[in-house]
């Protein structure tokens, strides 16, 4: 009786180890990887590791930053602007244009576009007129072959001395302050006008508004 016991004790041995072998491979590994692991990465045949460092992957990443930096400088310039004030910067009103023997007689327009202003020299005299025409502003052109000025806006005519004749324009150009300096220089202040009002005395004879001779 014995030894058909012991005989049936070792086939269920071998039985039991190839059960806990095969419990042992079920606790290594069940199922798929999960997703986003590099197991599952390997699984699907794709690489684990990042972009290779090329030098176009380098010259990406340079535009990109620099477009980055541009935005956010170019952000934070107009944020200053914002904040700072917004000035207009106009020419000085008092200057020097030379001396009296520096100009002939006639009109002379070389300080027109920077000052604005033309010297207009008489057998008796010499003043600056103030080169805006007294209908809505424009600023007329000295026609030297019909010894006048036009207004190119709204045809207002003068003659040489800035005195109106022709279109809508209601009174001559205004003249400007003007002085000898002690260098013997011609000093203008367009801030100081002389004006001939229609129907009103002129100025143009008062102290500052010429130069004699």
């Amino acid at each position: 009786m014995a030894g058909p016991e012991s005989g049936s004790d070792k086939p269920k041995s071998d039985a039991g180890n190839k059960f806990a072998a095969k419990g042992s491979e079920a606790a290594s590994y069940v199922g798929s990887p999960a997703v986003g692991t590099s197991k599952a990465a390997a699984a699907a045949g794709l690489a684990t590791v990042g972009p290779q460092q090329s030098e176009i992957n380098e010259r990406r990443r340079r535009f990109v930053w620099f477009a980055v930096t541009g935005f956010l400088t170019a952000w934070f310039l107009a944020f200053l602007r914002f904040f700072l004030p917004r000035t207009l910067f106009e020419p000085p009103t008092i200057f020097k244009i030379g001396y009296p023997s520096d100009y002939s007689l006639g009109v002379d327009t070389k300080w027109q576009q920077k000052y604005r202003i033309w010297v207009d020299r008489t057998p008796d005299r010499l003043f600056v007129i103030f080169a805006r025409c007294t209908h809505l502003g424009c600023t007329p052109d000295w026609k030297a072959s019909e010894n006048k000025f036009k207004c190119p806006c709204h045809g207002s005519g003068y003659d040489s001395e800035g005195i109106n004749f022709e279109g809508p324009a209601p009174r001559p150009m205004d003249r400007a302050h003007v002085e000898l300096a002690p260098d013997g220089q011609i000093i203008v202040d367009v801030s100081r006008l002389f004006q001939w009002p229609k129907g009103q005395p002129s100025r143009f004879n008062d102290p500052g508004s010429f130069l004699e001779g």
